[in-house]
């Protein structure tokens, strides 16, 4: 690199033990932000720029892109092509663990199109590169002349043997009874996603503590990094303005149409009443207009008028009247009502329905083959359990593109999907692969817990033998000052009006998932630890009432569902059974018709939809597995013969020796004297040494 002048700059924090470095002026330097960012051998480069041209749109077009890279990890991508394709669902999942946390730092008008983009270099697993990913982000748009309020920072936390881990490995999560990620400021913290092992609300707070205390450290040297690159100054930028008459005008005329459609308790009714109210604004005030630049202008004014309207009334609503949109109070939880059983050939269903959110869960049982296999950057990975959450435009009362899954429904997925795994049964007791599929046929709120709901009721009408009944609800925030109002189970009006969405599932014993998204700066520890206390409340409830209709498992899984039957015999019998290419195995497969997993341990899973084909190929197994015993008689064919005696097959795969001095009372001069190959005969297993070579007679059991 001799004759190019790098202004690399370099800053390093040490958290929980381990050394993150941040460097910049190196890599990237055409983008308004990028900073390389390494701890042990994993790297991940981030780079950030937005245009500076505002959009025309009416929201702030930020986009993150999280790209896994094959080697980082010294390994050539699986699939036809040897190359990275589309992202992974984990791929996405971390791209959104970005994306969440920095969007709220950004001022509030801000409409420039922003992309951040993370690619991993370097990855040996001992790291979670996400967190450095999020760090990277952060940085990135601090030390660049983007306006950001920043720093941000994120923190993966675990606890093993009851003490909490800070961004522990895949190895120490393995015995974690939480995984929880959380961002944040040095103000409070932003976001939080994990999933724990039944953990009660105080342990859950007192991580999030934990976690927000360590991240000073990050914050420190992401700032002292700004310095060292000379504390860009951030671009100038104007937040969208309303002509002041124009405002006090419409709103003056909107304000009691708005007020009065928000106190319309049914969705639907209350958007139409607000379509309406924007209509008859549409014709007092901009029909008049001739300039279509000026109509333009207004138009676009008029709609943040509305939503500004909409915004307060709905919030005053609460913290003065202390009624909601659908006239509930901050703790009751909306009507419920529960089916199971409704769809006769699914191996489990159920409908959930809470007010205006309506979920149709089902659950499929398969086996070994219906296993996902994922070419992740860890290594290849199976997984048993599938969770695949659907969010048609129909459900919101709109028409729309269908066909595959948005980021939103791959996260939402993912959150019920670990709200649930923490009750599945053990492999061990249930070796079935599980797939459950939400269908949300009605959204006005929380449709991912409802997705909880009916996902369990599926689970005990299919006779999975869950571990616990779960449920889940969303909290929601308004914040005015020091005027706070915590909402238990949202709607969707309060989640886009709120400052807060805060969803937690969990049995009786505890939490098994949680998932927050904050759109203000913070908020305290004692606002959280309201908000668990009433998700409590509402999660007992919920379960209550889903408890009416099915409260179980069942006593016996579907008809239509196939049944595992699992044995095991001795590690080195495998590969007799498995046979030379699989030929055995497949023979019993083709006999009898059963789906066959054997697995290097001994264990072996048998799957059939009738029961007498699947005894029949135990059978068939445990022949090939059958050892022979000292003292007992079989009926074997001899195999072979040579000159001092012949060998007897007496089972499948396992042979022993007659020697010419066994086969007759008599003394005989040869054995073909008495014996060809092909003969059936009855001998006795004398000994077996420690070889396993077996000494057979013939003599032993005929009479002289």
């Amino acid at each position: 690199m001799s004759g190019l002048n790098f202004n690399v700059q370099k800053v390093t924090a040490t958290v929980g033990g381990k050394t993150i470095t941040i460097e910049t002026g190196r890599l990237a330097k055409q983008a308004d932000g990028s900073a390389l960012v390494t701890c042990g051998n994993n790297m991940v480069l981030v780079t950030a720029v937005s245009s500076r041209k505002m959009s025309t749109l009416d929201f702030f077009p930020l986009t993150v892109e999280y790209q896994e890279k094959f080697y980082s990890t010294g390994k050539i991508p699986g699939g036809y092509f040897k190359r990275e394709g589309r992202p992974t669902n984990n791929a996405t999942l971390t791209a959104r663990l970005i994306d969440r946390p920095i969007r709220p730092v950004f001022p509030e008008g801000y409409r420039h199109e922003t992309q951040v983009v993370a690619t991993t270099l370097s990855y040996d697993g001992t790291f979670p590169i996400e967190m450095l990913a999020s760090i990277g982000a952060s940085a990135a748009l601090h030390i660049s002349d983007i306006p950001f309020n920043g720093p941000t920072c994120a923190v993966q936390i675990g606890r093993v043997g009851g003490q909490f881990v800070l961004n522990p490995s895949a190895l120490q999560l393995e015995t974690s009874d939480m995984d929880i990620v959380i961002a944040g400021t040095r103000n409070g913290i932003l976001m939080v996603e994990g999933e724990t092992q039944f953990v009660s609300e105080a342990d859950a707070l007192a991580a999030l503590k934990f976690g927000h205390s360590s991240m000073m450290a990050i914050f420190d040297a992401i700032d002292e990094l700004r310095v060292k690159t000379g504390s860009k100054a951030k671009r100038a930028f104007t937040p969208p303005a309303i002509d002041a008459a124009f405002e006090t005008e419409v709103t003056t005329f909107l304000e009691p149409k708005i007020n009065a459609a928000l106190r319309i308790r049914e969705k639907m009714g209350r958007y139409s009443a607000v379509d309406t109210a924007k209509a008859e604004a549409d014709e007092k005030f901009l029909k008049p207009i001739t300039d279509d630049k000026v109509k333009a202008a207004r138009t676009k004014e008029l709609g943040m008028i509305v939503e500004n309207i909409k915004y307060k009334a709905a919030r005053l609503m609460i913290l003065d009247d202390k009624i909601r949109i659908d006239g509930r109070d901050v703790k009751t939880v909306r009507p419920i009502a529960c089916e199971a059983a409704i769809l006769p050939r699914a191996h489990g269903s159920a409908l959930f329905t809470r007010g205006e959110t309506q979920v149709l869960g089902t659950v499929t049982l398969g086996t070994g083959d219906d296993e996902q296999m994922i070419d992740a950057l860890g290594g290849m990975v199976k997984k048993k359990f599938l969770l695949h959450y659907n969010f048609p435009p129909f459900s919101v009362g709109e028409t729309g593109r269908m066909g595959g899954q948005s980021r939103r429904e791959i996260g939402h997925g993912n959150l019920a999907e670990r709200a649930l795994k923490a009750i599945l049964p053990d492999q061990e007791k249930f070796p079935y692969t599980i797939r459950i599929v939400s269908e949300v046929l009605e959204s006005n709120g929380s449709s991912s817990m409802g997705t909880v709901c009916s996902g369990l009721m599926a689970l005990l009408d299919a006779g999975v033998p869950v571990k616990g009944n779960v449920a889940g609800i969303a909290m929601g925030l308004i914040k005015e000052g020091d005027r706070v109002a915590v909402l238990t189970d949202i709607l969707g009006d309060e989640d886009h009006l709120g400052d807060m969405d805060f969803k937690v599932a969990g049995t009786r014993e505890g939490i098994t998932s949680l998932q927050m998204d904050i759109k203000i700066d913070s908020i305290s520890f004692a606002v959280m630890e309201q908000a668990l206390t009433q998700a409590k409340d509402g999660r007992l409830h919920i379960l209550g009432e889903m408890e009416k209709t099915i409260s179980r498992p069942r006593g016996e899984i579907s008809q239509y569902a196939p049944r595992i039957e699992t044995i095991k015999i001795k590690p080195e019998k495998v590969r007799e059974v498995i046979g030379a290419g699989g030929k055995v195995v497949k023979g019993i497969i083709e006999e009898t018709g059963v789906k066959i997993d054997i697995e290097d341990d001994g264990t072996i899973h048998i799957a059939s939809a009738d029961p007498e084909k699947t005894k029949k190929a135990i059978a068939m197994i445990t022949a090939i597995c059958a050892e022979a015993e000292v003292g007992k008689v079989y009926s074997g064919r001899v195999v072979k013969i040579t000159d001092f005696g012949a060998f007897v097959e007496v089972m499948p795969n396992t042979q022993g020796l007659l020697h010419i001095s066994e086969i007759a009372h008599e003394r005989i001069r040869q054995v073909t004297d008495v014996l060809k190959e092909g003969d059936l005969i009855d001998v006795k297993v004398l000994d077996i040494d420690r070889a396993g070579r077996i000494k057979l007679s013939r003599k032993a059991i005929i009479t002289q």
